[in-house]
């Protein structure tokens, strides 16, 4: 297994620098374009993504890198032996182009078909969210270091997740009827899952399509601080799968025994 604790603090290091170049780019007018699948992309896309993966590169050479934008331009990447790290240089582009706060860059490691290293950065408010096996940990103010983790299930009831921009109506209402429900928050990006791993809300149903290096950051994360993503029939979430889809999918903070109707 690799030595998670030796290579974060590079990790948290890129991501800063990316996110820095991010910012830089949100403050002036930048260039927008669309893909082959017409959803947009930035300059800032392409800048945060250009200085991950040379730093990754460097950090650990022979580890294959896996990033969103690289992958719509159809370059192909072997991860056939589960290990590999999994890059969203900027989550949440929609929002990043509204000049709204709720955009993320992300880094994951995957080992063995799981996340075991995911750090998840909000430029915007300088926060850095980081899980390693046993830690999660929040850090604000360019240090200022706290634990997270999740929470237990509220004795008023939970708080449900839901995107901002990908929402089924129809399957997450059926889906979240069942329980005692006092709040649900619509989001962008995947700040979702940060704020499932510091305690501030307790369930994410995702129905839509999401891709591996949507999730793998923040699973790592969500783990660390005691979470977990599964599918609705129960199954954990993994990764390297065929054209790095994820199916369906419900992140939780509280214990998925709780969860009485996956199957």
């Amino acid at each position: 297994m690799i030595d998670c604790c030796r290579i974060l603090p590079y990790v948290k290091s890129l991501i800063r620098d990316a996110g820095a170049a991010v910012i830089d780019i949100y403050n002036r007018d930048f260039l927008i374009s669309k893909k082959s699948d017409e959803s947009f992309i930035t300059e800032a896309d392409l800048c945060s993504e250009a200085i991950i993966i040379n730093a990754l590169s460097h950090i650990i050479p022979d580890i294959p890198i896996v990033s969103e934008e690289s992958m719509s331009r159809g370059m192909k990447v072997d991860v056939s032996d589960g290990r590999f790290w999994l890059v969203d240089p900027l989550d949440g582009t929609n929002e990043f182009i509204k000049h709204s706060n709720e955009f993320t860059i992300n880094i994951g490691l995957i080992w063995d078909g799981e996340p075991c290293l995911g750090v998840l950065y909000v430029p915007i408010f300088d926060l850095l969210f980081s899980g390693i096996p046993g830690s999660a940990t929040l850090e604000e103010q360019k240090g200022l270091s706290t634990v997270i983790s999740c929470r237990s299930v509220p004795c008023n009831g939970i708080t449900v997740l839901s995107s901002r921009d990908f929402h089924d109506s129809n399957k997450f209402d059926n889906f979240i009827k069942q329980f005692n429900v006092t709040k649900i928050l619509n989001l962008g990006s995947s700040l979702k899952f940060a704020l499932i791993a510091m305690g501030k809300a307790d369930l994410y149903p995702r129905f839509g399509q999401t891709m591996e290096w949507d999730t793998a950051a923040a699973h790592a994360i969500l783990k660390a601080a005691g979470g977990s993503i599964c599918l609705f029939d129960g199954a954990q979430l993994f990764y390297g799968k065929p054209k790095f889809n994820n199916p369906p999918f419900v992140a939780c903070g509280i214990p998925t025994s709780y969860i009485c109707n996956l199957n």
